[in-house]
């Protein structure tokens, strides 16, 4: 399953034009350090690259705006073009929230902010570019509640009570907690009335106002309709949420493999064995074939949303094999996202495990590993090493331990490493 992803369903029922804009333009002062929060990396990949492509993903969603900061446009276009971003637009940011929301709005209605207008879209989604984690389903909730009502935003329960302090810092009221939600993203808007209450703000609301719905109550009257948000819209502003991002993204990552095995009746019988062990932790795919021949099958899984791959073989050297997995991979796009692990899977009977692969076949692979980090997919190597005496299953259940290690810790730092089970 991709990170980000949730039930799919078809979008919108009338399918009217839905827009999306991001503002991308915070400084990052409650994480620390200098790089601004959404240009944070997580697995090599910046967090905003994430949101982006929660979004892209959604057929229905036909433009893309981030805003960001004037010194940041450069580096937004970068990471357009070196994560393949299609339906993005990047336009220069004000010096506050709204301000930059408001300019986000414009491209599609002011020659000034886009050299081509885009598309008007019927209804517009607002979605801060450090909350990743958006799903379909609530995207969707929110769009067809924004096209009935005219606004529509997430909210969730407050987990602490709001408390207001008097003048000299002493408590003054308390406000009940179950009355009160706390306003989150998405939020979506028929683009005429959020873009109309923004051509009527004051410089006031414009530079202090944080909240999009209240705009469009105050200046068109529209009362939003409130969906009931999950619990995965947390916005990253402090650096262990950076942390917390990351684990959620390894665990997302860590959901499905796909096992490969030669033709072979012993590793195809490994393979099977490999199924048995690790089906209860993951979704596992089996396919015996010969890489050299263009099997459709194989072809799908790398069309599709796995990012992890074992080749199980009893070769002194399967290279080459690797070497063509790698390329199949590349050539897929997967890797252009997440880091895809690819773990060559060695079956030995020998009885010395240093004799079955030469040192310098060891170190091939690691130089290997070291160029193809690169194109972000990460080779590891794997020995399953057994002999008459135990059990196979006890061998491969090992195996598997290992390898759900690999995939979970998904460690960068082992590339290239050869463990033996």
């Amino acid at each position: 399953m991709e990170p980000g992803s949730g039930s799919r369903q078809a979008g919108p029922a009338a399918k009217p034009v839905v827009a999306a804009v991001l503002p991308a333009g915070g400084s990052g002062e409650r994480l620390g350090g200098a790089t601004p929060k959404q240009f944070c990396t997580v697995h090599g990949r910046p967090l905003v690259s994430y949101t982006v492509r929660a979004m892209e993903r959604i057929s229905w969603i036909s433009d893309i705006i981030v805003v960001v900061s004037p010194e940041n446009i450069e580096t937004m276009k970068t990471i357009t073009q070196k994560y393949g971003h299609k339906k993005v637009t990047v336009v220069k940011g004000g010096i506050t929230r709204h301000r930059s929301i408001f300019n986000g709005l414009k491209v599609f209605a002011e020659n000034e902010f886009s050299s081509c207008l885009l598309q008007k879209p019927e209804v517009v989604v607002i979605h801060d570019a450090v909350r990743p984690f958006v799903e379909e389903d609530i995207l969707l909730e929110v769009v067809m509640a924004a096209k009935e009502y005219g606004a529509a935003g997430a909210i969730r329960p407050l987990v602490s009570t709001v408390i207001a302090s008097s003048a000299d810092g002493c408590l003054d009221h308390s406000l009940e907690r179950a009355r009160y939600r706390a306003s989150e993203m998405p939020q979506a808007f028929l683009f005429g009335i959020i873009y109309q209450a923004y051509q009527q703000c004051t410089d006031h609301d414009l530079d202090y106002g944080t909240e999009c719905l209240h705009l469009a109550l105050k200046y068109c009257k529209i009362k939003a309709k409130l969906i009931e948000g999950t619990a995965d819209l947390w916005k990253v502003t402090y650096k262990r949420d950076l942390y917390a991002a990351e684990s959620i993204i390894k665990d997302n990552l860590s959901q499905q493999i796909c096992v490969i095995t030669d033709v072979k009746e012993d590793v195809v019988q490994v393979g099977f064995l490999l199924h048995e062990s690790l089906k209860s932790q993951i979704k596992v795919e089996v396919i015996s074939i010969s890489l050299f021949e263009n099997d459709s099958h194989l072809q799908n899984m790398f069309s599709g949303q796995c990012y992890n791959f074992i080749y199980i073989h009893d070769k002194q050297s399967a290279f080459q094999e690797t070497q063509l997995l790698v390329d199949m991979l590349e050539k897929s796009n997967i890797p252009l996202l997440y880091p895809v692990v690819l773990i060559s899977v060695h079956l030995n009977s020998s009885e010395n495990v240093s004799c079955s692969i030469e040192m310098e076949e060891l170190t091939r692979i690691k130089k290997f590993a070291r160029e193809v980090k690169k194109k972000n997919i990460w080779v590891y190597g794997l020995v399953i090493h057994y002999k008459d005496h135990l059990p196979l299953q006890e061998v491969v259940n090992s195996a598997a331990a290992l390898t759900m290690a690999v995939i979970k810790d998904r460690n960068p730092e082992l590339i290239g490493q050869l463990l033996v089970a």
